[in-house]
């Protein structure tokens, strides 16, 4: 220390302390004071910055909210459509599954009502020929007897029925019932050698197999090449 900072030193008084003490006690207050101040702006801004982060989130919840509801309103719209379109649908499955079942029993009666009639002629000649039997004897009973069976095959030929009497082909399991075998070695193995009863069938559908025998011990039929 030089020798002016002594005097000066040793020239200083209470009070010139005192007020240096002062001087330095307020700067630190207004220090202190700024640190609070700043301290207070930072927690200010940091407080807005959560303000507008919540403010933003918030709007993005409601946002996502209002989506999801419009996209929930737009499922409930879609779903209420189908089933709308179901309902509409099933009721026009059921009538026109009624209908067809309508229609379908009135072809059936349509074409029973159009066997009858057809069938009707024929009674009529089976009761010309009893007549004719009873009044003349039996003499020219049998041709009456032969044409009536010849009109009323020939009318349910119309109608769609086919005789099945294979006598002399190959044996068909699917249209024939075999009743009895014949041994004869002259013509092909498992042929049709008599028709007992004739089968029928309407289209494809037999109605009844033919009752037949068929024949054994002749050579083996060949079986038709599948294509």
């Amino acid at each position: 220390m030089t020798e002016p900072e002594k005097d000066q030193v040793t020239s200083s008084t209470p009070q010139d302390m005192a007020a240096d003490v002062a001087a330095t006690a307020s700067a630190d207050d207004a220090r202190a004071a700024e640190v609070v101040a700043d301290a207070e702006v930072i927690e200010a801004n940091e407080a807005g910055e959560l303000d507008a982060e919540l403010e933003q989130a918030a709007a993005e919840a409601v946002a996502s909210a209002i989506e999801e509801s419009e996209e929930l309103a737009a499922a409930k719209a879609e779903a209420a459509d189908w089933q709308d379109k179901y309902v509409r649908l099933h009721a026009e499955w059921d009538t026109y599954r009624r209908r067809m079942t309508e229609q379908r029993e009135a072809e059936k009666v349509r074409a029973t009502e159009k066997l009858m009639e057809s069938l009707i002629p024929v009674l009529d000649d089976f009761a010309r020929t009893v007549d004719y039997a009873e009044t003349n004897g039996e003499t020219g009973l049998l041709g009456g007897v032969k044409a009536v069976q010849t009109k009323l095959s020939d009318t349910l030929a119309k109608g769609g029925l086919v005789v099945i009497s294979p006598a002399g082909e190959a044996f068909d399991a699917l249209e024939c019932q075999a009743v009895g075998t014949v041994d004869d070695p002259s013509v092909p193995d498992e042929t049709v050698a008599q028709v007992y009863q004739p089968g029928y069938k309407m289209g494809t559908k037999v109605i009844r197999p033919a009752m037949v025998t068929i024949t054994t011990g002749g050579p083996k039929r060949e079986k038709p090449e599948e294509e």
